[in-house]
């Protein structure tokens, strides 16, 4: 009865590992494809990216025009400006796909310069514990952001190849990963298998 019930409890935990592996090897290939992609046309996933971001705020803006028809709305006439305004700009980031991909650039430039002038901020003015290495981090943030800044476009598409190149390197740990956790998986099993029963259990189960 006892060896029954294990047997009950290890099912469902065979099923667990088996799709633990399957989801790891998939996601591993599909983020191995997506790094490959992206490595190989950066220009072109960058542009995806960009029309994804316009029609997101095309459809907010379809959805603040939506809700001016609601009686109940008190600022019915703020919703429809912001509303308009916002399906103007998403027609805007989709025409011009260079300017989207601009506007990424100087959003990482400035996010990385600010990042940088605190760190600094925080190595002169913090503990000296550390501090070296603030104030390293943030002069490399500051100079990154300010290259990133003075060329965005070109320097997104750097990027973009960078962070490719990374997806590829992380695809593959996992498809390797997946393999390892299926050979675990059917050298558990095997070793399940061969382990004789008890006495007792073979005696009940007669």
């Amino acid at each position: 009865m006892q060896d029954d019930d294990r047997d009950t409890h290890q099912f469902p935990a065979a099923l667990v590992a088996a799709s633990t592996w399957q989801t790891t090897l998939l996601l591993g290939v599909v983020t191995l494809v997506l790094g490959i992609v992206v490595t190989i046309h950066p220009s072109g996933s960058l542009n995806v990216i960009a029309v994804l971001v316009g029609i997101l705020v095309i459809v907010s803006g379809l959805f603040h025009l939506v809700r001016v028809f609601d009686p109940a709305e008190p600022h019915r006439l703020w919703l429809t400006i912001s509303a308009l305004f916002l399906i103007v700009i998403g027609v805007v980031l989709i025409r011009h796909l260079h300017l989207t991909v601009a506007l990424f650039g100087l959003l990482i430039g400035i996010t990385w310069i600010v990042q940088g002038i605190a760190a600094l901020a925080g190595a002169v003015g913090g503990p000296r514990e550390g501090s070296v290495w603030w104030g390293v981090f943030g002069a490399i943030s500051l100079i990154a952001g300010i290259v990133v800044t003075a060329s965005p476009v070109t320097s997104v598409t750097v990027l973009a190849v960078l962070l490719g190149i990374w997806f590829i390197i992380m695809g593959l740990v996992e498809v390797v990963a997946a393999f390892i956790i299926r050979h675990a998986v059917s050298a558990a099993s095997s070793s399940l298998r061969a382990e004789p029963r008890s006495p007792g259990a073979q005696a009940a189960s007669h």
